[in-house]
Parts: structure tokens; sequence; C-alpha cells
């Protein structure tokens, strides 16, 4: 015989992100298993990511090719600059947004280009491009604005800069690695002259025989707080005194983390963030818990990124950005066609970040401007991160539940009635799905929230079975949506999808009815 009516509910919807690691059944309401196109908006609420706006409107000689690289130099008086590499070719955007073309400037024949794959440093108001099998290169705002040489034909150049894959400035000068000869050596120029390799403060170092974990190569290198971070794949090596290289010595090893991929490793105010081969990883959290390497910031989306997609990736292509404003660092996979999202605002008690995903946005590589601006490389274009369309066109966001008794795995629940609370949006509809039992063959019914700006309350009727309260604070909408459901089983798990189609939108709250039917 039925019960009475039972109400369950999530005040705050995908509050902890993703959770694809451990038992469904024993999550949190807080975690989601399904949060495509999301992030955790400001007030911890699952939401809309935004979209992208091409700032070039034409793409000229990069033609239908990605943008390898994004690089943004900041000269003295102020001056910003975002360069580019694409179709083998070096480009800026102009204060127009065109995409203009760097020609080659220096003498005899130009160096051949065969890859876009460059990291690029700034120093002394010019950007040094580096990249495996490539002559070093130089843009010189004061020499020219519309062409590129090599860093060997600069004034003044002193002995032979590397041909390395990895490039930093830091402390007042180029710090390099990686040829296709030495993979054990960090070659530093002298001080604000990223063209002298010998003479004055410049000089190397040798860590082949510092590892303390066997043979290992360098894949990057970082700078915080006065110390060097030489990456290797499976261990890291941190000196101290770094702002002073000939005295510079070790301080710390890291046994068994390292960095696979060069272009994650990103920098904040406080930390170092970076793709290690069991997760994304807190540098300073890693070296204050070299015991527990268990904990890492994407532990709750571990074995999907790690043993399910990354093992498809070209590790050179994978690329990633910090970005303070937006309180985020995003690792794309190309081949995946996946991005994910690490919430930086707060971790999770266990240590991880908050973790959404992404699709249909496919970003090449990043670029967080000084001013805040998120940048995004794109096949053929430079976009921008804003609004809520992606160039003009809508984008599909996913919200889907952890699965949950309603009570006890034992008795079936019926469910009644599915309430949603919605910020935002306007004038498109929601499917709000549910199912039972871990089936994948949901059941559904789209739900309209109404065109905004007229303030009035009250319910209004959508076809037989769905209805829409609105309620007005502040110039906020807050429409509940509601859908009358239908079925039973003992398991239940709730989705909600949306066409985001120009507005923001975040779920506030879900309100599940239900009834218990029979007792197993």
């Amino acid at each position: 015989m039925a019960t009475g009516l039972e109400i369950n509910s999530i005040s705050a919807p995908g509050f902890y992100g993703l959770n694809t690691q451990d038992s469904p059944l024993d999550l949190s309401a807080g975690f989601a298993l399904i949060a495509s196109n999301c992030i955790i908006d400001q007030y911890g609420r699952i939401g809309s990511r935004k979209g992208w706006t091409a700032l070039n409107s034409s793409t000229g000689n990069l033609g239908a090719n990605d943008v390898g690289v994004l690089h943004e130099l900041v000269q003295a008086d102020g001056t910003l600059t975002v360069l580019l590499a694409g179709n083998n070719k070096l480009f800026y955007l102009d204060a127009l947004n065109a995409l203009t073309e760097l020609t080659y400037g220096g003498g005899g024949s130009a160096p051949t280009i065969t890859a876009s794959n460059w990291q690029c440093a700034s120093l002394n108001a010019i950007t040094y491009f580096f990249q495996t099998g490539h002559d070093p290169l130089i843009f010189d705002p004061t020499v020219s604005t519309s062409t590129y040489r090599r860093v060997s034909e600069k004034t003044g150049y002193v002995a032979t800069v590397p041909s390395a894959n990895i490039v930093i400035s830091a402390y007042g000068r180029l710090w390099a690695a990686t040829t296709t000869s030495n993979n054990a050596t960090v070659y530093f120029s002298d001080l604000i002259a990223g063209h002298v390799w010998s003479t004055g403060t410049s000089g190397t170092l040798n860590v082949n025989n510092v590892w303390v974990n066997g043979a290992d190569e360098i894949t990057g290198l970082a700078a915080h707080n006065g110390f060097l971070y030489i990456f290797g794949k499976r261990q890291i090596l941190i000196y101290t005194g770094a702002t002073t290289p000939s005295t510079m010595t070790l301080y710390d090893t890291v046994e068994s983390i390292g960095c696979i991929a060069r272009d994650t490793i990103q920098t904040t105010s406080t930390d170092v963030i970076f793709l290690s081969n069991s997760g994304v990883r807190s540098l300073m959290r890693t070296i204050q818990e070299k015991s527990q390497p268990e904990r890492d910031l994407s532990k709750n989306v571990r074995n999907d990124l790690m043993n399910k997609k990354i093992p498809s990736e070209t590790l050179a292509n994978l690329k990633s950005v910090y970005s303070e404003k937006e309180a985020f660092y995003l690792l794309t996979l190309p081949i995946n066609q996946q991005v994910y999202c690490f919430d930086t605002k707060t971790s999770l008690p266990d240590g991880a970040l908050r973790a959404t995903t992404w699709d249909s946005i496919l970003p090449k590589c990043f670029l967080s401007k000084r001013n805040g601006d998120l940048l995004i490389g794109k096949t053929g274009y430079v976009g921008k991160y804003s609004g809520f369309l992606d160039n003009a066109s809508s984008y599909r966001m996913a919200y889907y539940t952890n699965h949950t008794d309603l009570g006890s795995q034992s008795i079936t629940s019926i469910i009644k009635k599915i309430s949603v609370v919605i910020i935002g949006g306007s004038n498109q509809y929601v499917t709000i799905k549910w199912g039972y039992d871990f089936l994948t063959n949901y059941l559904s019914q789209n739900v309209l929230i109404p065109a905004q700006g007229v303030s009035e309350y009250g319910t209004a009727e959508y076809g037989s079975n769905a209805t829409i309260v609105a309620y007005y604070s502040e110039g906020v909408a807050l429409q509940t949506l509601i859908a009358s459901g239908s079925g039973s089983g003992k398991i239940v798990q709730t989705g909600y999808e949306m066409d985001i189609n120009g507005s923001q939108l975040s779920i506030q709250k879900i309100e599940i009815q239900s009834k218990h039917g029979k007792l197993s």
C-alpha cells in the first residue's frame, strides 16, 4: 500500500562538481555524475559556462588552421600585443583585432618553420619563441612591429642560444631546456638579456646526476617565490636562490610525481598547477604531502581523465590556462574534444577541486590577458570567452544528479513531481529527465522558461503536465519549473538539459516529490 508524499530536496545542485570516481550510491547529493558545459558560479550553483566570440573577422594567411599558441607581450609603456602562431607562421592582432602576419625581417633566408607548437616568454619588452628543432625567434617591437628575426640576429648576440623546447622568463632572465640532443640541462641567459648565453651571469645547470629516482628528462620549468622548479616526467627538482643562479642550490625533490605535458603548467599567485602521471596536481600541496601521493586536484575525476582520456591524446598538444578573473584552471583535450574545468575558488574537504567538463567549444590553446580577458585559439580564429553563445550558435548544458534511493533501497519510489528552481534563461526549454535503477532510458518532459522582463507573480500553465511559477527579486528572475513524474523504481536519478542561447542559466534548487510503493 502506497504511503504519504515524501519530499527530497537538493539545495545546491552540483555544488561539489563531478564525481565519476566513487560509487554513485555513496555520493553526497551535491555531486554530479554529468556536468557538461557547466561551471560552479560565484554563489556555488551549477550554471552555464560562457561562450566565445571571434575577435578577427578574417582568417587571412592563417586559413583553416589551428591557432597553436597565444601570448601577450607587455611593454614598459603599457602597450599590449597579442601574438599567435598557426599554419607554420607567426601573427599578431592589431588594434582593430585584424589578424596580421609577421614577416621575416632578418638577413639571408627565412628560418624554416614546420610546426606551431612554440613556447613563448617575454623579457625586457621582447618576446622569444622556442620550439624543438627550430631556430629560436624574437619579436622586438622597438626594432619592428611587423617582423620577426632569429634570436641570433639581435644586436649584441653572444654565444649559441639553445634550440630548446621549453622556455620561461623568471627573475630577470630566460631559462630554457630540452633540445634534440640534451634533455637534462637547464640553460639560463644573462640578466635582462635573452640574447646573451655566455658571459655575464648566464650559464647552465646539468641535472642528469641529480635525479633521485633514476634517469629522467626535463618536461617543464616553473618559477615561484624565489624557487626554480624543474619538472621531469616522474620527479621534480626544486632549487632555491634562483634569483642568483650561480649560487642556487638543490632545496628539495619530489619522487614518483612529475609533469607529463609542458603546456599544462600554470603559475598562480600562490601555487603551480600541472598535469602529472596521476592527475592534475598542486605543486605546493605535493611538496607538503609527499607521503600522500593519492591527494590530487582531479581526485574525483581521476580515472576518467587519466585512464580513459589522456592515453589517446598527444601530450605535446595538451594546453591549459589559469584565469584569476574566472577562478578556474582549464585543461583542453583536443582528441577527446573536451575541456576539464577545475574551479579554484575553494577546494573540497579532500583537497580536490570542483570539476566540470565542456564540449563543443573546442579550444586549441588559451591566453589569460593582463586585463583578465580569456582568449582561446580556434581553427582560423582567436576567440574571446564571453557572452552565452558559441560564436552566434547555441550550446547544450547538461547536469545529472547522482543515483539515490529517496529514503530506502528496499522501497520502490514513485515520482509524482519534480521541481527545479532556475535562475536566468529566457524563452527556452529545459528538458527535465528522470530514470530508475541505473537505466538510461529516461522519462522526460520539456518545460518552457518564459521570456523575462515582465514583473509578474503567478502561475502559468504550459501543456497538461508542466507548470512554471515565477518569483522576482532584486531584478533576478527565479523560475520554478515543475514536471509531473511517472514510473517507479528503487534507485532514482534526475537530469536537466537545456540549450544556452544568449542568456546565463544556473540551477538553484531541486525538489522531488514521491510516494513509497511496494516494500521488497
